[in-house]
């Protein structure tokens, strides 16, 4: 096959980089990424953190299991991050007394306070973005149902 048959070639089309899925998700995963990465070291964070945080700045005291739930991330991997956020003193781990095997996760009063310096991530990121709010909603939307 010659070089411009191949390029009319549905299969081959379809293995061009800019015509993947994944590859817009890659490269727009990464993209905020590095736009959260500076709002976030100020605060002392990694991504993987911030997302925990959120998570328990909505409701806390949570289990372990019900963080990972909530964030789609097993024990092994949500534990290390537990770990690092309780040793900067952000977060306090106990067990339940009424089940052992359980662990209790809560924010410290640092943690709390650490909210107060995440109120303007938001508005900082959706300014990056330069993108309309109603943009912004609907491109959430399909990625959760894309995510499912």
């Amino acid at each position: 096959m010659s070089k411009n048959n191949a390029s009319s070639d549905p299969s081959v089309e379809a293995l061009k980089l800019d015509n993947q899925l994944c590859f817009a998700l890659y490269g727009a995963a990464n993209r905020m990424t590095r736009l959260y990465r500076p709002l976030l070291d100020a605060m002392g964070l990694t991504y993987p953190q911030y997302l925990v945080m959120l998570v328990l700045w909505e409701s806390s005291p949570r289990t372990v299991g019900a963080l990972g739930e909530a964030l789609d991330l097993d024990s092994s991997t949500l534990t290390p991050l537990l770990k690092r956020l309780e040793a900067a003193g952000l977060v306090e781990r106990h067990r339940d007394p009424e089940d052992e095997r359980r662990v209790i996760v809560d924010l410290s009063d640092a943690g709390r306070t650490l909210r107060e310096d995440a109120k303007a991530i938001p508005e900082q990121m959706i300014c990056a973005l330069d993108l309309q709010m109603d943009a912004i909603s609907t491109l959430r939307e399909r990625l959760k149902v894309l995510a499912r």
